[in-house]
């Protein structure tokens, strides 16, 4: 079963501010890449264009990438990833997942494997 990919391991990969972190995001993609492991989310990609194109705060005002960078970015990654878009049977989908299993498993690739935090359910039965 393929793992979603959230919109800040996307940045992180273009992010030279931690080069560690962006050596584990770019690792990480690679191998979803190469093993057909990982999807995206449709929202994911949009908010990756708006979160490197956006100028920082502080004194590097400037954006991670221009804004023609980043759609290029994004091409790309609809290019080398199974997208998910926002259909009606998606969104069925994940309802009857929420409902079904009342809770969402998020797991950080950049802390020990052991690290998987159990959500809350939006509505308890």
């Amino acid at each position: 079963m393929p793992s979603l990919v959230d919109t800040n391991i996307l940045v992180y990969r273009v992010d030279p501010r931690d080069p560690a972190r962006q050596r584990r995001a770019t690792a990480l993609l690679e191998a979803g890449i190469a093993d057909r492991s990982l999807v995206l989310a449709h929202q994911s990609v949009m908010e990756f264009v708006a979160a490197t194109s956006r100028p920082r705060r502080g004194k590097a005002s400037l954006p991670l990438l221009p804004l023609a960078e980043a759609l290029v970015e994004a091409e790309q990654l609809i290019a080398q990833f199974d997208v998910l878009y926002p259909t009606r049977d998606v969104l069925v989908t994940a309802m009857r997942g929420a409902a079904t299993y009342g809770r969402v498993r998020a797991m950080n690739s950049f802390l020990a494997a052991t690290r998987v935090h159990e959500l809350p359910a939006l509505y308890e039965g």
